[in-house]
């Protein structure tokens, strides 16, 4: 619905007149200040108060009392996702939202109290915040209605907009204000497709409500894995996205969204279509998950799941135990179509990990290590593939949490505990008597991408409560790695994007946390069968240090299998730095074998001064934060944007709760990559290139909290330095410079605000 129609739609509930669109800021001048200085902290599922900014629905929505994230909830929340859950005004103030925009002529609005509280009590420039403004993200929110805001303002006089930063600069609240104070009027209608853009859009509509019956279970599982997906035509405007949705109307009509909690929910006894709707919202780089359509594409789909020979007698059912098993659901599709598709776009699948709606929380990544590299099983070495009876014996066994609903925690736990034990005991036994797996798995076991693909091989980074992911092994050798067959890719999916809800109460929240730590060391397992067999156990005892972990490695009856043979024959004492440089040196050169700054070889190094920040202990690393952007101003007035990423070192990732316990600050180590990742920078430090040996040499001083303290008056970016916003800016523009449809609006919520008494682990 277009956003004037809300506002009169609004109006007549309320019975006023619908608001006059008469000052002198429009939203096109608006909408890139909203953009650049509030979605930085308004974009995602943890927006303050749920007030999120990315649209004029956003705005129109309002706030809530209520928090998405509560991990206490004992019963499943009423969602609230915006598109979704209400259609109207009068829905979002039915599920508890209060207007944040003028509701009437002449009316101050809670927006511009906020920015007026924040213009009146500026804070103090380049200094450490007051104690009274807290950062953490589950702080405690008031989230005051308009007609509260006057009480709020007594007993948080800090606490205006932006809220813990440099304040807006004098034209961007005046703009905002004037907007505000003449009514805030928002685009009446969103902007007609181009008619190239729309025919695809109605080749591809055609393409997805096929009416064979095969045709219809293809585009069932097409769904349930792209319905995060921005979809995004090749050769468009590298800023114009979609998503694909269910919806009542077929193609050719405005869509009506069937909004179900997860994916594989039952969408009703009514037709429903797979529609593309645009999206038009600001893209947020947490939740910006790209996948590209073109005519290559459809013949891929074409080619994996149409052409092969299968037979289909009756579409499965919906529901929970139905769609929380994809394994019986999807099973007349062939195995290999199935796992072909997942690998084709494996960094897709794997970002879509920890880009999906887990926008908040340590506990949702902490069962990770803070870097890992990733590959997988190839589908030739993969039984499940390659032996029909496999997964039709053991779909059972692989059922997970996610189909056990109305169970408690505990039930849930010793449901997927069981299961899994089974699993991997039939698994294990599976392979022992496969003939072509007597001499173990060799190199030719791991997919390599077939010489084209670069999503093979992944390096997944943890930055504390969120992570990224990228192609390519980056880093010094890791200390764990995975190796990923199908049915742990799916099972991992499953788990974590289509199954997950993140309004779910707190059973549904840990199950899923638990039964990643199954599949987790289910990978792990996989990739010391290429180990050689008398180290394996030693490597995995060096994971799970500790009586503690040594009694979850028993509850999880794991026993590093040291007899299934290795089929490579290792040359060197270093095996698994062998391993991992053998499988760079294939690829066609998809990969490069060396790391340019962390593991760069022959002195053929990209940076020299960073480098010698790399890979190395040293008190000095425990003060850095998770995720560092480091802006070198170069001497033709470009900016060069390095990535510090704190590797976090750990006895065990084996239990949900007290990381710290767990810790080994002294063995930490940064990691280094020449470009942007991550959503959630920590720390901006910004210097001239003549300044980088001096910065190396400072940071490798740093040895207590007054000398980080000194680092950061000379090098580092506070949020209320003067500097703070321009910055900013500097660091989007050339994000989207660099990757015009990768890039996104990156979340400041987690910026530091470094202070004498903290404490550096």
């Amino acid at each position: 619905m277009p956003a004037r129609i809300w506002v009169t739609l609004f109006a007549s509930l309320i019975g006023v007149s619908p608001l006059p669109a008469s000052g002198q800021a429009d939203w096109s001048q608006v909408k890139p200040v909203l953009d650049k200085r509030c979605v930085v902290c308004h974009g995602c599922y943890d927006a303050p108060c749920q007030v999120k900014l990315t649209s004029p629905e956003g705005l129109l929505r309002g706030g809530s009392k209520l928090a998405v994230y509560h991990s206490q909830r004992l019963e499943d929340a009423q969602p609230t996702r915006l598109g979704q859950d209400a259609t109207t005004l009068e829905g979002w103030r039915d599920l508890g939202f209060h207007p944040v925009l003028p509701q009437a002529q002449g009316e101050t609005s809670l927006l511009e109290r906020y920015l007026a509280l924040g213009a009146e009590n500026p804070l103090p420039t380049n200094a450490p915040l007051p104690e009274t403004l807290g950062l953490a993200l589950d702080r405690p929110l008031v989230c005051p209605t308009n007609k509260e805001f006057d009480a709020f303002r007594e007993s948080h006089p800090m606490a205006g907009m932006p809220y813990g930063t440099a304040p807006l600069a004098a034209s961007e609240h005046a703009l905002l204000m004037d907007w505000l104070q003449n009514g805030a009027a928002l685009p009446e209608a969103t902007t007609p497709l181009p008619d190239d853009i729309q025919e695809q859009v109605t080749v591809w509509e055609a393409f997805l409500n096929a009416p064979d019956p095969r045709a219809q279970l293809m585009n069932r599982y097409l769904f349930e894995h792209l319905f995060l997906a921005r979809l995004h035509f090749e050769g468009d405007d590298p800023r114009r996205f979609f998503q694909m949705v269910r919806s009542r109307t077929p193609s050719g009509e405005k869509i009506d969204i069937i909004a179900t909690r997860r994916p594989f929910d039952d969408p009703g006894s009514n037709p429903f279509y797979y529609r593309l709707q645009p999206v038009n919202e600001t893209i947020v780089h947490k939740e910006h998950l790209v996948y590209t359509l073109s005519p290559d594409r459809m013949a891929r789909f074409q080619a994996l799941f149409l052409q092969p020979n299968w037979a289909l007698t009756d579409l499965p059912s919906y529901g929970d135990a139905e769609g929380g098993d994809p394994f019986s659901t999807f099973a007349a599709i062939p195995v290999r179509s199935r796992y072909q598709f997942l690998l084709d776009d494996a960094l897709f699948f794997v970002r879509s990990f920890i880009r999906g709606p887990v926008c908040h929380g340590e506990t949702a990544v902490d069962v990770i290590e803070d870097r890992f590299w990733v590959s997988f099983l190839d589908p030739d070495a993969d039984l499940s593939i390659t032996d029909p009876s496999f997964l039709a014996e053991g779909a059972a066994l692989l059922e997970l949490p996610v189909a056990q609903v109305g169970q408690s925690l505990g039930d849930l736990h010793m449901f997927s505990h069981q299961n899994q034990a089974q699993y991997l005991e039939f698994r294990d036994t599976r392979y022992r008597n496969s003939p072509a797996h007597q001499t173990g798995w060799g190199y030719d076991a791991i997919w390599d991408g077939e010489g084209s693909n670069p999503n093979a091989l992944i390096t997944v980074f943890r930055h504390f409560d969120n992570a990224s992911a990228l192609t390519g092994f980056h880093g010094d050798i890791p200390e764990t790695a995975w190796v990923i067959d199908y049915p742990v890719f799916e099972r991992i999916y499953y788990n974590l994007v289509a199954g997950y809800d993140v309004f779910g109460r707190v059973e549904h929240q840990l199950a899923t946390r638990i039964y990643m730590d199954e599949l987790r060391m289910e990978s792990e397992d996989n990739f010391l069968t290429f180990m050689p067999r008398n180290l394996r156990p030693g490597m995995h005892e060096n994971w799970y240090r500790g009586v503690l972990a040594r009694l979850h490695t028993f509850w999880h009856t794991r026993r590093i299998d040291d007899t299934m043979p290795t089929g490579i024959t290792f040359e060197t004492d270093a095996p698994k730095q062998e391993f991992f440089l053998q499988l760079l040196a294939r690829g066609n050169g998809l990969w490069s074998r060396s790391d340019p700054i962390n593991r760069c070889d022959g002195g053929d190094c990209a940076q020299d001064a960073l480098t010698s920040l790399t890979s190395q202990t040293g008190p000095w690393v425990k003060f850095l934060p998770d995720l560092s952007l480091l802006v070198v101003e170069t001497s033709d007035e470009k900016a060069e944007v390095f990535t510090l990423i704190h590797d976090k070192a750990h006895t065990n990732i084996a239990f949900l709760f007290d990381e710290t316990a767990r810790r080994e600050p002294e063995e930490d180590v940064l990691t280094i990559l020449p470009e942007m990742i991550g959503s959630y920078p920590n720390f901006f430090f910004k210097l001239p290139e003549a300044q980088l040996p001096d910065f190396v040499q400072a940071v490798k001083g740093v040895a207590t909290q007054e000398d980080w303290m000194q680092l950061i008056a000379d090098f580092g970016v506070r949020r209320t330095s003067e500097d703070f916003w321009a910055i900013s800016d500097q660091i989007h523009a050339r994000f989207l410079k660099d990757k015009p449809i990768q890039a996104g609006i990156l979340d400041l919520n987690r910026y530091k605000d470094p202070k004498s008494g903290d404490d550096p682990t």
